[in-house]
């Protein structure tokens, strides 16, 4: 394992100093290894300290008795501190089996293991017409950590397959680099929904900015839309679109990426995006952080019937299972995954379709998000 460790050093060194955009294959798994690696190592040890904390402390108390027994006879060759009990090693062991397993299983299949999940939801104020409209969701492509283009390419068949009426895309299309894309725009662009693809911008497709000029800020966003153009999504960045099915429509509004995190931009303008929007219109906002929704959205003046976010990922570690939802997400946002609702209000996180930092998820997989809508009107 220590050789393979070594070996992954090498690796990711080469990678960061090359000055890649992209990541691929070897570079992930190298990624992988280590953390896989420490993370196992890690409990392992933990189980050994465990028991030797115990076998030091019984050693402390079985001199203390010699000495108060005033045993002196043979002294220098009385073993105090008992030695390591193969059960406890063993269940150590067994214990440190556990996320190395599950972490090259994330590395190696649960990063590309998409999940189609469906959402039902009715509202009284959808109109007539978009009774059983089906939107697909996405979020948090990051497409400079993806490697596998055939994986991604499954991706977009599947939602294809479902015949959407319109498909969103929540936020963050690359880590730090709007040339990241580049190789999946005509992947991406093989989407296709019968009222078009729609995106907003996440906080990671503002980082590119930090490490250029400010006056090449303009020239850096121009080639940055282009490339939406290309993807054929169109951005809606502190707009709205109305979406029509005969003379009937709702509003379809999109912020660009307002965090309630220091680090985060705050470049959501909710005012400027509904100021064409009628409270008792059906608005369905596209907001990439859910702490947007919290703060902001759900007491806004003007009545947003869902929202939908990513930003989060699930943290990409997990458990999702019928009756159990937990990650370690949870204890940095309050909203981190799924469907929310307060006062009739609604909000979905999406646990996202790409992977940032681990390459690989355990437990919360890659998700493409299916709301069919009902008219209760």
């Amino acid at each position: 394992m220590s050789l393979l460790v070594f070996y992954s050093f090498a690796i990711v060194k080469e990678g960061i100093d090359s000055v890649t955009l992209l990541r691929y294959s070897k570079f992930n798994w190298a990624i992988g290894w280590i953390i896989t690696a420490f993370v196992s190592q890690t409990v392992f040890a933990a189980g050994l300290l465990f028991q030797d904390v115990f076998r030091w402390i019984l050693g402390g108390f079985r001199w203390l008795k010699s000495k108060k027994q005033e045993i002196v006879e043979f002294e220098e060759e009385m073993v105090f501190v008992p030695s390591r009990r193969k059960f406890v090693t063993s269940m150590a062991m067994m214990a440190a089996a556990i996320p190395f397993t599950s972490l090259l299983y994330g590395i190696s299949k649960g990063k590309y293991k998409f999940q189609l999940k469906r959402v039902p939801l009715a509202f009284e104020n959808l109109p007539k017409s978009f009774d059983g409209l089906k939107i697909i969701q996405i979020s948090d492509i990051h497409a400079g950590s993806l490697d596998s283009p055939e994986d991604v390419m499954q991706a977009v068949n599947m939602i294809n397959e479902q015949n959407p009426d319109i498909i969103l895309f929540t936020g963050d299309l690359v880590n730090s680099n709007k040339d990241e894309v580049d190789p999946y725009i005509d992947i991406f662009a093989q989407l296709k929904a019968k009222h078009g693809v729609y995106a907003t911008l996440g906080n990671h497709d503002y980082y590119g900015l930090h490490y250029i000029d400010e006056s090449e800020h303009e020239a850096y966003w121009k080639d940055f839309y282009n490339k939406y153009e290309r993807l054929n999504f169109k951005l809606l960045n502190n707009t709205c679109e109305k979406i029509y099915a005969g003379d009937e429509s709702f509003n379809l509004i999109g912020v660009e990426n307002w965090g309630a995190s220091k680090w985060f931009p705050k470049m959501g303008d909710l005012d400027m995006a509904m100021k064409t929007c009628d409270d008792s219109d059906f608005n369905l906002l596209m907001s990439h952080d859910p702490t947007h929704w919290e703060q902001k959205v759900k007491d806004y003046h003007k009545n947003v019937d869902l929202t939908l976010s990513g930003h989060t990922h699930g943290m990409q570690m997990g458990i999702n299972i019928p009756g159990i939802k937990w990650s370690p997400a949870k204890f940095r946002y309050k909203h981190w995954m799924g469907l929310y609702e307060e006062n009739g209000k609604y909000l979905y996180v999406n646990p996202g379709f790409g992977f940032l930092g681990f390459p690989g998820r355990v437990g919360i997989w890659p998700e493409i998000t299916m709301f069919e809508l009902s008219s209760l009107a």
